[in-house]
């Protein structure tokens, strides 16, 4: 059991020292963000839905998708690991692997077979980290309950006091008191 926690670690790892699809998207047409007040984790999602016709009769499905924010490694990497797992996804795809991987870090029961989600089995242990882990998978099923927005507006630079979102909303990134529009604290 120890060389699989040892793989389990490095997948964690290298999700946080190498994070995949951290970056603004351009191309977004759904942006949520979301704050961990207690550890300092913030994150950002952006998704660009898929818009053929085959893929909005299911909802749509997640063409795109990618992260900025701070924190944590767990957080980070977690992060990291939910846009390779839900890129290509639908909504309701996306809704199903995040309730696999809630129960992973809330219980420890990682499945049989090998998963990168299971690496993070052992957060159970740290219900503080929970939230950690959880953050960005929150923010993104956040993004997938809204209507696609312009391009144009979802990619509109950062800002000195926050990132601007296509709701012509700021959404501050700082570590300050938020008000209403300011990050989403999920209440997790």
């Amino acid at each position: 059991m120890s060389e699989l926690n040892d793989l389990y670690q490095s997948v964690i790892l290298d999700h946080n020292k190498r994070p995949r699809n951290r970056r603004r998207l351009p191309t977004a047409t759904r942006v949520a963000t979301g704050d961990n007040p207690t550890c300092g984790d913030q994150c950002t999602v952006f998704l660009r839905m898929e818009s053929t016709s085959a893929a909005a009769a299911a909802g749509g499905r997640i063409a795109e998708i990618t992260f900025e924010g701070s924190g944590c490694a767990i957080s980070q990497a977690s992060a990291s690991l939910m846009t390779t797992q839900i890129k290509g996804k639908t909504p309701a795809e996306a809704a199903a692997i995040f309730a696999e991987f809630a129960d992973i870090v809330k219980t420890g029961n990682a499945p049989e077979e090998f998963s990168e989600l299971a690496a993070f089995a052992g957060v159970h242990a740290f219900p503080a980290r929970i939230k950690c882990a959880t953050l960005a998978w929150h923010a993104a099923l956040e993004a997938l309950k809204q209507p696609d927005k312009i391009p144009e507006l979802a990619a509109a630079p950062a800002t000195d006091s926050g990132l601007r979102t296509p709701d012509s909303g700021v959404w501050t990134q700082d570590s300050g008191p938020r008000t209403q529009g300011q990050g989403q604290d999920f209440g997790l």
